[in-house]
């Protein structure tokens, strides 16, 4: 039997962990890595020692195919479908999960709108290009229509040059909130994915498992979630 919760983590959880928290992962245009985020937040949260529940809306079952990949039953995916989206959260609540994702498809608006609108914060990844910043407009107006948090997370930033710098300022002059952590594109997060594995799992010390952990971490803050962590304003 899996270990979840030892000694004086499980003490904490116990004393600060109070309700469920829900984070939409939603982003109208493909390609955008939804399901990349999803599932390695979803590592990251069961490494913090947080019962986790990832709802994988897409029809394509990406989420769903990765787990049955990784062929363990922690992370729970769950493949779902937006109507019966409450009807999963408050099995989720009762079953006393700590958070759950919700990973969505593209262009489609009423799946993307249920899952912001039941969120408590709604994460939009956006690659730090021209035609994704053009894109990116249709899901802020999502999210931003639920009157609740919301953040773009660059996802797939090179290495070197002006593009992510570019993109916060075209952002930031729109007032979108931006997270501090930035996503690079590096080759861990996609290269066990059709083993069900994450970057921090089969690269502890990378940089990836790095980046996506400090996102973790920065999320945790945005909706109380771990002890310790207060929340922080976000990038604009």
């Amino acid at each position: 039997m899996r270990v979840r919760l030892r000694g004086l983590q499980a003490t904490l959880l116990a004393c600060y962990q109070v309700c469920m928290r829900t984070i939409a992962i939603v982003s109208r245009k493909g390609g955008a890595g939804k399901t990349t985020m999803a599932t390695h937040l979803a590592v990251v949260a069961e490494a913090a020692g947080l019962r986790v529940a990832l709802f994988d809306l897409d029809p394509q079952a990406s989420a769903a195919l990765w787990s049955d990949h990784r062929g363990e039953a922690f992370p729970a995916v769950v493949p779902a479908q937006a109507p019966r989206l409450a009807g999963l959260l408050a099995q989720a609540r009762t079953g006393g999960a700590d958070l759950v994702l919700i990973d969505t498809p593209p262009e489609a608006d009423g799946i993307a709108s249920a899952a912001a609108a039941a969120a408590d914060l709604t994460l939009i990844p956006c690659r730090p290009s021209a035609l994704d910043l053009d894109a990116v407009a249709a899901s802020v107006r999502i999210a931003a229509a639920t009157g609740r948090p919301f953040a773009v997370a660059i996802n797939a930033a090179p290495a070197v040059g002006v593009e992510v710098a570019e993109m916060r300022a075209a952002l930031a002059g729109a007032a979108v909130p931006v997270a501090p952590v930035v996503l690079h594109q590096r080759k861990a997060f996609s290269s066990r994915m059709q083993e069900g594995r994450t970057a921090g799992e089969h690269e502890p010390d990378g940089k990836a498992a790095a980046e996506m952990t400090a996102l973790f971490h920065w999320l945790c803050q945005q909706v109380r979630l771990l002890p310790d962590e207060q929340p922080q304003a976000v990038t604009r």
